[in-house]
């Protein structure tokens, strides 16, 4: 006989929810692993301890508000909605089946009042915890940089320019179409701290902003993120990264990896003075000149730059990021290259050389014989780091900024990136059980980056 059930069912449950949630599900193996004991006492003095309404529970907002980014609903509306009828995310928050929940709003506001730096905190402690566990060790760092599209419609960009900038400054005509002045490029009106960029020259621009992240070799932990403006150069922050890693992990980096956008002269010059080696492919020299500059030889002993006919050209004046190079007229007077090499009206030969320049020719010299472990890390880096980028944009909402604002953007990094670390962290714990498992007689002793009476708790 064909069965049929009533349109409501009425039950009394009585009862753990835990009991209801799947042993695999991503919340009950992250609740193995985080302990956010220390968090009342961290944002203890933003509350009033005798006034006021009590406020949400601390560990239980972020618990709300990781278990949104470990799913991928990073908006606090879709979250809440979600957080009324998911079982897991009631669980995991510690509220009831008929416990009544926060307001959306009240997630925007704890944000507010908390700030940036707790959010770091809260990473940095994630960072820590697998470091203990040794899922991470600092050693080897994959660097890399992407861009995150902002909250932002095209209708709000409008072009920099004020007409009484305009009056006061009166320019050319064909100067102010003109994509070289850096004066009339678009902005964002609702999201200032949002830049146009892009990761390609046959891509338009966007309005964007720019993480770093850093990314352990061991498992894939991400040690650093960083947020910044689309336009920012990347290789201004591989250096920050570094200190920010070894002052969190305790170990100094002894190779750091990273792409051709990071193949600078100042940036090798840089790993060189703190001591770490550079996985880096530097970038083929442009072609600019019948004469290019890799037919001149510098001579870093004597800081000298001679000619590709062995003539001398001199240190002379300084400019932002190196010197000038000149040659004597008379030298260049007779030259067979001189219809070449000189530019029209030019008596003399002027070359500019960056700073750390020798560092650059020693990286290159060095990337003709990379070893086998060289060129090992460098494809780990590429499905390390970015494959990082791509976890985080496909599963944890980083895709596009939830909210505007460089803080806002910075938290939803930070809660993003400390949802990867908590799945690393898990993962480890997983395996270690599943080792230990096997062998009759023996305990795992993973109690060093978790409470064993919050593990028992979560295990029953």
């Amino acid at each position: 006989m064909l069965g049929q059930r009533g349109p409501e069912q009425y039950e009394f449950f009585a009862g753990s929810l835990r009991d209801l949630v799947p042993d695999d599900h991503v919340l009950v193996r992250v609740a193995r692993v985080l302990d956010l004991s220390w968090l009342r006492a961290e944002v203890a003095d933003l509350y009033c301890a005798e006034n006021g309404r009590p406020g949400i529970d601390p560990e239980a907002a972020l618990r709300l508000m990781l278990a949104g980014f470990l799913l991928g609903i990073v908006h606090d509306r879709r979250l809440m909605r979600e957080a009324a009828v998911n079982i897991a995310i009631r669980w995991f928050s510690g509220y009831g089946l008929t416990e009544r929940l926060p307001d959306h709003s009240s997630l925007t506001r704890i944000r507010q009042r908390w700030g940036e730096a707790r959010f770091r905190r809260v990473f940095e402690r994630t960072v820590q915890a697998c470091v203990a566990a040794k899922v991470a060790k600092g050693e080897v760092v994959h660097v890399d940089a992407s861009l995150i599209r902002a909250d932002v419609s095209w209708e709000a960009l409008a072009k920099c320019w004020v007409e009484k900038v305009g009056d006061e400054n009166p320019v050319h005509e064909a100067e102010r179409d003109s994509r070289k002045t850096g004066k009339y490029k678009k902005i964002c009106t609702t999201d200032p701290d949002a830049t146009m960029a892009t990761s390609g020259r046959r891509q338009r621009l966007e309005p964007s902003y720019k993480q770093h992240t850093a990314v352990d070799d061991e498992a894939g932990v991400v040690v650093d993120v960083h947020v910044t403006t689309g336009e920012d150069n990347e290789g201004a922050e591989l250096t920050p990264a570094l200190e920010r890693v070894e002052a969190l992990t305790g170990v100094k980096v002894a190779t750091a990896t990273a792409d051709s956008g990071y193949a600078y002269a100042k940036v090798y010059g840089e790993l060189e003075r703190r001591g770490t080696a550079a996985v880096i492919p530097p970038k083929a020299e442009p072609i600019r000149s019948p004469v290019p500059m890799r037919r001149f030889r510098y001579d870093a002993r004597h800081d000298v730059l001679k000619c590709p006919y062995g003539k001398v050209l001199k240190a002379g004046r300084a400019v932002k990021h190196g010197r000038f190079f000149t040659s004597r007229a008379r030298d260049c007077k007779g030259c067979d290259l001189r219809g070449l090499c000189l530019s029209a009206g030019r008596v003399n030969k002027a070359v500019v050389v960056g700073h750390d320049y020798p560092a650059l020719l020693r990286a290159r010299r060095r990337r003709e014989k990379w070893s086998e472990r060289d060129q090992e890390l460098y494809c780990r880096h590429r499905w390390k780091v970015e494959g990082v980028h791509g976890e985080a944009k496909s599963w944890h909402g980083l895709a596009r900024a939830v909210r505007r604002g460089l803080w806002n953007m910075r938290v939803q990094a930070y809660l993003a990136a400390a949802a990867i670390n908590l799945k690393r962290l898990a993962a480890a714990l997983l395996l270690l059980r599943s080792l230990f498992v096997r062998m009759p007689g023996n305990r795992a002793p993973f109690m060093i980056f978790v409470d064993a009476s919050r593990l028992r708790a979560a295990e029953t």
